[in-house]
């Protein structure tokens, strides 16, 4: 067993396929066939379930793949220790960042570290906040970027920068040139919802519950998995949604869409930086969370 087979056994659980796990190391299938196969002669049982279309690990492997990725992690905390202690910044850094901070914050802020420190590569996953906290508290991401406050207590989160959320409206509504809009108005119209799980979803029932209201008391016509999904349903005009002015930014800027506030609703939020409680942080994500929090402001 080294370190190398059991990356690239990692990589077969996540990408749940030999030939994509190849494809990630640059390997054929059939040598991730074979270092997968020198896994379970070493350890004496079955590590991966070849399935009709995926490779799914057993309850052996499952327990590997907790102990290879804290192995493959520190690996990378040593050669950035070693590095940092030189006077040198470099290694792979593995983040995580929910849809909105994903999609439109840390793309910007991953360019501008990189110009920074080019000896560094940062990874990015995508996913809705349960997702990324689940991969912060796996292990898969070191740090991550979500945009809900959450009650799971292996994580810490910290306030990294507000957002501010409105009603999206096409710019031919007719309520297209009005600045803001009664919140029972809402109720009867046709409304566009992301799905359950996301940070946006969760900060607009947060938000409606402030108020003695429910999300399901919305006219909901459609439940969209992504925000680029809702900004096109708005501007097809399916219905109107609630969506962070990050997000529609461009949209705003050019006409296409148009932001209203939603008189007595507070529809502030924050996306938090997180973080697991049991894990030490790397030298590089320190370095990484402090070019954050320089360039952004809670």
């Amino acid at each position: 067993m080294n370190l190398w087979q059991l990356n690239i056994f990692c990589k077969v659980v996540e990408e749940k396929s030999f030939s994509k796990a190849g494809a990630v190391v640059y390997l054929s299938q059939p040598t991730v066939s074979s270092h997968i196969k020198d896994l379970e002669e070493h350890f004496g049982c079955r590590l991966i379930d070849r399935l009709a279309k995926e490779a799914v690990p057993t309850q052996a492997g499952k327990l590997l793949y907790t102990y290879a990725r804290r192995l493959l992690s520190l690996k990378e905390e040593t050669e950035t220790a070693m590095a940092e202690f030189q006077g040198n910044v470099r290694g792979r850094l593995v983040v995580g960042g929910s849809t909105i901070p994903g999609g439109y914050l840390l793309p910007r802020i991953i360019g501008a570290f990189s110009q920074a420190y080019p000896e560094v590569t940062v990874a990015l996953i995508n996913g809705d906040t349960r997702k990324i906290i689940d991969e912060v508290i796996s292990g898969s991401v070191e740090l991550g970027v979500v945009g809900a406050k959450s009650s799971e207590k292996k994580i810490v989160q910290q306030k990294l920068i507000e957002d501010e959320m409105r009603l999206i409206v096409p710019s031919d509504h007719a309520w297209g040139g009005r600045e803001r809009i009664g919140l029972k108005r809402l109720l009867g119209e046709p409304f566009v919802i992301r799905e359950s799980g996301s940070g946006t979803l969760t900060s607009i029932q947060q938000s409606f519950a402030r108020k003695g209201m429910s999300t399901d008391q919305l006219k909901v016509v459609t439940e969209m998995g992504s925000t680029q999904a809702v900004i096109q349903a708005v501007k097809s005009g399916v219905g109107v949604s609630i969506l962070s002015t990050i997000a529609v930014a461009d949209a705003l800027e050019s006409g296409q869409l148009k932001a209203l506030k939603i008189e007595g609703v507070d529809l502030k939020r924050h996306f938090y930086l997180t973080r697991s409680r049991y894990r030490s942080i790397s030298p590089l994500c320190k370095v990484f969370s402090d070019f954050l929090f320089t360039h952004c402001s809670a």
